[in-house]
């Protein structure tokens, strides 16, 4: 079942997505990722069964809460710049991307009767650059250009819809939503921020989501936030928001308050208080009155994911 053309999360109900793959596949899993490309356990069958492994936990909490599931594919390091760092040309980085949903199709085989809610497949695309402090800024065009062969691989492999995931600005955001719907497939976009709530380029959150549904005739599904810890933006949504925050209907947030310098410096793994998180998010509920699809993101694991849903779906 393809859901490209209507996402069941737009209308309403509650979906669990994962947390923090790559994070806990290096520090639970003690798995080498090149490039914290995880992708490329894709590689042999031993690789496979880790995802899968991964994925299956937070299956199950969506069946046991009764919840719809989004199965966001491994490839967020599989474009073409992380692809070629790592030794793959692009016959292999297309390949990866088909096996990654091919991978998510079977999963959602597997728990299709179990779940009450629907299971959507998201091919997942990550930034071109660093995701917390890029060095090169694209403009929207070649944005567009640069994730257009990711998102239509992705797009023909049976992905229902593009995630731009860790965006880091407004134009990059831009050119994935372009290329998804030149492809097909609606797109989400998720912004990460700082600890001040402005994205790593400076700007404020608000403007940025302005400025993609400005630029695209507000093309975007929806919005989500994700690599940042609740405490950096809550202030965002304290009072009267504006129309921005009913744009948001998905978050991914760290365990860790760090920041992403501390992030990127630390040799250990923050993984917070999952309680705490799960506690926060709850709080978010009424900030965020669209707010609908709940995971993780780095130092997150399904213990965290577990508290999110205890706090939210009770």
């Amino acid at each position: 079942m393809s859901f490209r053309d209507h996402l069941p999360q737009l209308d309403g109900g509650r979906f669990i997505t994962d947390g923090g793959l790559e994070t806990y596949l290096v520090f639970h899993r003690e798995i080498e990722l090149p490039e914290f490309a995880a992708f490329d356990l894709l590689r042999d069958e031993a690789g496979v069964d880790e995802l899968r492994e991964y994925y299956r936990p937070y299956l199950e909490l969506a069946a046991e809460h009764g919840a719809g599931f989004v199965l966001e594919s491994p490839t967020w390091r599989a474009n073409p710049r992380w692809g070629e760092m790592i030794g793959y040309d692009t016959e292999a980085l297309a390949r990866a991307n088909r096996d990654a949903i091919g991978l998510m199709e079977e999963l959602r085989d597997e728990y299709a009767e179990r779940l009450d809610g629907p299971i959507v497949i998201s091919g997942c695309v990550g930034p071109h650059d660093d995701g917390y402090n890029p060095s090169e800024l694209l403009s929207a065009d070649r944005a567009a250009d640069y994730h257009s062969t990711q998102i239509r691989t992705l797009s023909e492999a049976g992905a229902d819809l593009v995630a731009g995931v860790t965006m880091t600005y407004a134009e990059e955001a831009i050119g994935v939503t372009r290329a998804a719907a030149a492809a097909g497939l609606p797109a989400v976009i998720s912004f990460t921020v700082e600890t001040d709530g402005r994205l790593p380029s400076e700007q404020p959150l608000a403007e940025a989501i302005a400025q993609v549904d400005l630029e695209t005739d507000g093309s975007p599904a929806y919005f989500m936030i994700n690599c940042a810890h609740p405490t950096h933006f809550e202030h965002l949504l304290e009072g009267e928001p504006g129309e921005w925050a009913e744009r948001i209907l998905g978050l991914r947030a760290n365990a860790s308050t760090r920041s992403h310098a501390e992030l990127d410096e630390a040799a250990d793994l923050d993984d917070g208080d999952p309680d705490d998180l799960g506690a926060r998010y709850a709080g978010l509920l009424g900030r965020l009155p669209e707010l609908r699809v709940l995971g993780g993101c780095c130092g997150t694991d399904h213990r965290h994911v577990a508290a999110i849903t205890a706090a939210c779906f009770n």
